[in-house]
C-alpha cells in the first residue's frame, strides 16, 4: 500500500512539472484586462516570461505576426530584470521608450529598415494607447503591454547586432575578430541605455570607426530628404521588345521630366536628346544612345539605392575595427585605388579591373614583391576559354600574339607539334608572354600572395584609362599610376630611413627600366592590400554611386531586402 502511495506522489509530482512547463511556454491570450495599472505589470511580467519561453521553443514566433530575432538573449534580459516590463510602467511608457521608438522610425539614417524592428506595429499600438485616454479598453490589456515590451527589447537586440556586425553573411574576407557577439554584451548594453538614457550614443559608441563610413552616412541624410519613391516604368534591352523598346524608353523619360509629354511618340533626335539630359545627370558618358549601361541606370530606383547603401554600410562592419597605418585600399566599382596613410589619402589612381566573365576576386593580403619587366604566364582558364579554341584552327596564333608554348619543365614546344583537338578542360603546357613594352603587365607588376594568380600592374593599353567603364580585364589590377605606386613603395618599405630620402633601389630602378631588365625586387615589408567590392560611397556630403559592375549587390539585395 505504500508502494503504491508513492508511487502516486512521484506520478503526480511529475504532472505537475509537465503542466508548469506547458505553462511556462505558451503564446499570450488574445486579452487580458487587468483592474488597476499596477495588475498590468504584474500580469505583463507573466505573459513575458510564457511568451519567451514559447519563442523559444518556436522559432521565435510568439504569434501569428511577433517573431523574435533572438529570443535567447532577451530571455537573460529579462531574467536580470525578474521579468518586469523594461519599457513600460502602470499604463505609462517609460522615457526611454519613447526615445527608442523615435530611432526606429529614424533608423534609415543608420541604413536600417525600421519594419526589422517591428516599427509598423509598435507605431499602431503607441496609437492605440494614447487613444484610450478613459483606460478602458487597449491601455489596461496586460497582453497588449506585454507584446509591446517583447518588440521593443527584440528590437533593441536586434539593433545592436545590426549595427554592430550588420546583416551580411560572414565570409573567408570577413576580419573582425568578434563576430559574434555574448550574451554579456547585451546585457551591458541594456545597462549602459538604462543607467544614462542615452541610446543615441550607445548605437554610435557601436558603429564602425572607419571615416569611409561616416562619409557615407553624412551622404545618406541627403539622399534620403531627396529621395524619390515613386515606382518607375522597367526599360527592357532593346533585343527583348524591339516593337515598344521606344514607346517605353520615352514613358520613363516623361516620368523623370526630360520629355514634356508621352501622348506622342517624339523623333529619334529628341529621344536621344532627353538620352543625353540623362546620362548627364548620372554622371555617364552622355552619347544619347539607351545601351545596356544606360538602361541600368533607368531601372535603378531610389529604393534599390538605398538598399545599396545599406548593404555598403554592413560591408564597413565586415573590415578589422583598426585598419593597418598604411595600406592599399582597391575598390572594383569606383575603378580607384587610394593608398592610405593614418586615414589619409596620400596618393590615388584609375584602374581596370576584371571584366564580368573574368571578374577580379575580393580578397585580403599584402605586397610582397615589385618585378620590372615581367613575363605573363597566362592562366589554364583563359587558355581554356580564350586561346585552346583559336589553337584548333590555327597554331600560328601564338607566334603573331608574342606567346610562347613552354613545357613545365621550361622547354619549349613548337605549337605545330601539338594535336590540339584532343584537348578541351586544360593544356599539359604554359603559355608565357615574353617581357616588353608589348606585354599586357606593362613594364612593373606588384605580387601579392593569393590562390587567384592575380596582381596589380602596369598595362600596354594606357588608352584604356580614360574609358568610364573599366571592366576590361582578365582578373587583375591595372593601376595607371604605378610609378608613383612603386616609388611611394621603395621609399617607405624600410621605416628606419627617411622616406624623403631617396631608397638606393630607386636608382637601380629607373636603370632596370630604361634597359628594360627584368628584376624581383622582394619587399622588406609586406604592403597591406585590400580588393574589396563598395558601390557607392560618401563624398562632400553627398552619395555617390558606382555601378553593379558583377551584381553582387543585387544578389544580396534580393536574398536579405526583398520587398523593404
Amino acid at each position: 500500500m505504500s508502494r503504491n502511495v508513492d508511487s502516486c506522489i512521484w506520478i503526480f509530482f511529475f504532472l505537475f512539472f509537465i503542466f508548469q512547463a506547458c505553462d511556462d511556454a505558451r503564446q499570450p491570450p488574445k486579452t487580458d484586462i487587468a483592474a488597476t495599472p499596477e495588475e498590468i505589470d504584474k500580469k505583463a511580467g507573466d505573459i513575458i516570461r510564457s511568451s519567451l519561453q514559447f519563442a523559444i521553443e518556436n522559432e521565435g514566433n510568439v504569434d501569428d505576426t511577433i517573431r523574435l530575432f533572438q529570443p535567447s538573449q532577451m530571455k537573460l534580459v529579462y531574467e536580470n530584470s525578474g521579468y518586469a516590463p523594461l519599457w513600460s510602467s502602470r499604463e505609462q511608457w517609460k522615457p526611454l521608450a519613447g526615445t527608442l521608438l523615435h530611432f526606429i522610425s529614424d533608423s534609415k539614417q543608420y541604413g536600417l529598415f525600421p519594419d526589422d524592428y517591428h516599427y509598423s506595429r509598435l507605431d499602431s499600438l503607441n496609437k492605440s494607447f494614447l487613444k484610450d485616454t478613459l483606460a478602458t479598453g487597449s491601455r489596461r490589456d496586460a497582453v497588449l503591454w506585454a507584446k509591446a515590451d517583447l518588440m521593443l527589447t527584440d528590437a533593441f537586440v536586434h539593433i545592436i547586432n545590426d549595427i554592430k556586425l550588420g546583416r551580411l553573411p560572414q565570409d573567408s574576407m570577413t576580419l573582425r575578430k568578434d563576430s559574434v557577439l555574448t550574451d554579456t554584451f547585451y546585457l551591458q548594453r541594456v545597462s549602459q541605455v538604462e543607467i544614462s538614457g542615452d541610446l543615441t550614443g550607445m548605437v554610435r559608441s557601436l558603429e564602425p570607426a572607419h571615416q569611409g563610413y561616416h562619409d557615407l552616412k553624412e551622404g545618406l541624410k541627403r539622399f534620403l530628404d531627396s529621395a524619390d519613391n515613386r515606382l518607375y516604368t522597367i526599360v527592357p534591352l532593346p533585343k527583348t521588345n524591339p516593337e515598344n523598346f521606344r514607346q517605353i524608353l520615352q514613358r520613363r523619360l516623361v516620368e523623370e521630366g526630360f520629355i514634356s509629354n508621352d501622348s506622342v511618340l517624339v523623333d529619334s533626335i529628341e529621344l536621344a536628346q532627353a538620352v543625353k539630359k540623362f546620362q548627364r545627370n548620372q554622371g555617364i558618358e552622355a552619347d544619347g544612345k539607351a545601351g545596356p549601361e544606360t538602361i541600368k541606370f533607368l531601372n535603378d530606383s531610389d529604393q534599390d539605392k538605398f538598399v545599396r547603401i545599406a548593404i555598403t554600410m554592413d560591408r564597413y562592419k565586415m573590415l578589422p575595427e583598426k585598419m593597418p597605418s598604411r595600406y592599399i585600399w582597391v575598390n572594383l566599382p569606383g575603378y580607384d585605388m587610394h593608398l592610405i596613410e593614418e586615414d589619409s589619402i596620400v596618393l590615388s589612381s584609375k584602374i581596370i579591373v576584371g571584366k564580368t566573365i573574368t571578374p577580379t576576386p575580393l580578397l585580403t593580403s599584402g605586397i610582397s614583391q615589385l618585378i620590372t619587366y615581367p613575363q605573363w604566364t597566362i592562366p589554364q582558364s583563359i587558355i581554356v576559354k580564350e586561346i585552346l579554341p583559336v589553337l584548333k584552327r590555327d597554331p600560328g596564333y601564338l607566334a603573331r600574339k608574342g606567346y610562347s608554348l613552354i613545357t613545365f619543365n621550361g622547354d619549349e614546344v613548337d605549337p605545330y607539334s601539338v594535336n590540339w583537338s584532343k584537348y578541351n578542360k586544360g593544356i599539359p603546357y604554359k603559355v608565357v608572354q615574353g617581357s616588353g613594352d608589348e606585354n599586357a603587365l606593362g613594364v612593373l607588376k606588384f605580387n601579392f600572395p593569393n590562390k587567384y594568380s592575380v596582381y596589380l600592374h602596369d598595362t600596354n593599353q594606357r588608352y584604356l584609362f580614360s574609358r568610364t567603364m573599366r571592366s576590361l580585364s582578365h582578373g587583375c589590377v591595372r593601376v595607371k599610376e604605378w610609378e608613383n605606386l612603386v616609388y611611394y613603395i621603395l621609399r617607405n618599405d624600410n621605416r628606419a630611413s627617411s622616406p624623403e630620402i631617396r631608397s638606393p633601389i630607386e636608382d637601380s630602378l629607373v636603370k632596370w627600366l630604361v634597359r628594360k631588365e627584368k628584376h624581383i625586387i622582394p619587399l622588406k615589408n609586406r604592403l597591406p592590400l585590400y580588393l574589396r567590392y563598395f558601390t557607392c560611397e560618401g563624398k562632400n556630403g553627398k552619395v555617390i554611386f558606382h555601378d553593379d559592375i558583377y551584381g553582387y549587390d543585387k544578389v544580396i539585395g534580393e536574398k536579405l531586402f526583398a520587398g523593404k
